[in-house]
């Protein structure tokens, strides 16, 4: 890997409010949206627990910047989903715009890319260009995961003495990510009126994380279970 020297002046170089939020293009892909927002919905908790004084931020399509280029945007890659401990999820007050590497330091606990081709180019190892080389090489995140709803498929990668390694599924067919306390993996079910393979968390246990939809519709069901338990002993419940 070359060498990146980072000026001990960093005051030439942009921070988020200067650099380019976008590239301009389309979402390639509807689903991207919804599952981004599936995945931060179910293990905001467990960030929660693992980040009690709230010092952390997840990135959903968010550009990090790793590198000055003209025009700036070509020297960032946006993750579909990613999660940065130890930060602060605001900068001054005002709303992340991108994730500056330059900034900051701190790689992200874990990338994810949901391919919306044929996955050539989130597994590109081009020195300089290709994503997979740029993950592994530069940003550097100790998981990197390919997700491909086209075939109900996830390759999570772990970096191990500076290599990305194919991580192997346990026996529930998901795939550890320690720092974080869960498991990765897909399950088929609906999830905003779509049922299709969606990528989801676990505990390290194998219990399902659950959105705060699906949290609230399991109290409710339980609540309906009770009801008629105390209807079956002629007692009404209470409102």
């Amino acid at each position: 890997m070359t060498a990146i020297n980072l000026p001990t002046d960093l005051t030439p170089f942009p921070d988020h409010t200067q650099l380019p939020e976008s590239d301009g293009t389309f979402v390639k892909n509807w689903q991207e949206h919804p599952q981004s927002i599936l995945l931060t919905d179910s293990i905001t908790p467990v960030l929660k627990q693992l980040n009690p004084d709230g010092q952390y931020c997840i990135g959903q399509d968010l550009g990090i910047y790793w590198r000055l280029t003209d025009p700036p945007e070509r020297g960032a890659e946006a993750p579909d989903w990613f999660y940065v401990p130890n930060v602060p999820p605001l900068l001054d007050g005002q709303t992340r715009r991108s994730y500056v590497l330059w900034r900051e330091f701190i790689a992200p606990s874990i990338a994810l890319e949901f391919v919306s081709g044929n996955g050539s180019e989130e597994r590109d190892k081009t020195p300089w260009t290709g994503k997979f080389w740029i993950y592994e090489q530069v940003i550097r995140p100790p998981f990197y995961g390919i997700y491909e709803v086209k075939k109900s498929s996830i390759e999570v990668y772990h970096l191990i003495e500076g290599q990305y390694q194919l991580l192997p599924a346990n026996e529930r067919g998901h795939y550890p990510i320690a720092p974080l306390q869960v498991e990765l993996g897909i399950r088929m079910g609906e999830y905003q009126n779509v049922e299709l393979p969606w990528l989801r968390w676990w505990d390290l246990q194998g219990n399902l994380l659950l959105t705060g939809d699906e949290r609230a519709e399991q109290e409710r069901q339980r609540g309906d279970r009770l009801a008629a338990q105390l209807r079956s002993l002629g007692i009404e419940p209470e409102v």
